[in-house]
């Protein structure tokens, strides 16, 4: 919801970053990787103690990741830097559950869950995206839902950051996915039928 609703209020930001690291000659794919290994490292920093720099870090690369795409807008994009884009997104979220379960064994269920909504939501969200002839700003359609990257950005940080309600937060982040899934599962029945 925040990415769709409220880009429009960052994205003269990311757009100076992103023409700033076009000058220096770094390409859209080589900051998709700065901002995966960047991204990647939030669960393990927050494994090894340091909740504050887990989320920095997380949102650091959050920023990197949205300056990737407004990079490959101003040149060309590359349909393997959209492959690299999503599946390393994937791979930041599960470093973060992953770090949260081991500080968190008793919550492991709870995230076990939260994994699980996320396939389902992102399942259909990547499948309306292939087969759909709607084409956005993105290089495929972009469904928006109540949970988009930034809304679990804030639900990750707050799980990182407020140890003893890693559990509740899990949970309402479940459900906000599960709630995401269905909306997009009933979009996709109205746009492909």
């Amino acid at each position: 919801m925040l990415d769709t609703h409220a880009r429009k209020y960052v994205q003269p930001s990311i757009e100076r970053t992103a023409k700033s690291f076009l000058t220096i000659g770094l390409t859209a794919n080589a900051v998709t990787v700065i901002a995966f290994v960047i991204g990647a490292s939030s669960g393990l920093i927050y494994y090894a103690g340091f909740p504050i720099l887990a989320v920095a870090v997380l949102w650091i690369s959050g920023y990197l990741d949205a300056v990737d795409g407004t990079m490959a807008r101003l040149t060309k994009p590359s349909p393997f830097g959209t492959v690299m884009d999503i599946t390393f997104d994937r791979i930041v979220e599960i470093s973060v559950i992953l770090g949260v379960a081991f500080v968190h064994p008793d919550s492991m269920w709870a995230l076990l869950l939260l994994s699980v909504s996320i396939i389902i939501s992102m399942t259909i969200f990547l499948t309306v995206g292939a087969i759909s002839e709607k084409q956005g700003m993105k290089s495929f359609y972009y469904q928006a839902g109540l949970a988009e990257r930034t809304e679990g950005f804030i639900l990750f940080s707050a799980m990182m950051l407020f140890a003893d309600y890693v559990l509740w937060i899990t949970l309402l982040f479940f459900v906000i996915e599960l709630f995401t899934g269905f909306q997009r599962f009933f979009e996709a029945k109205r746009i492909l039928s």
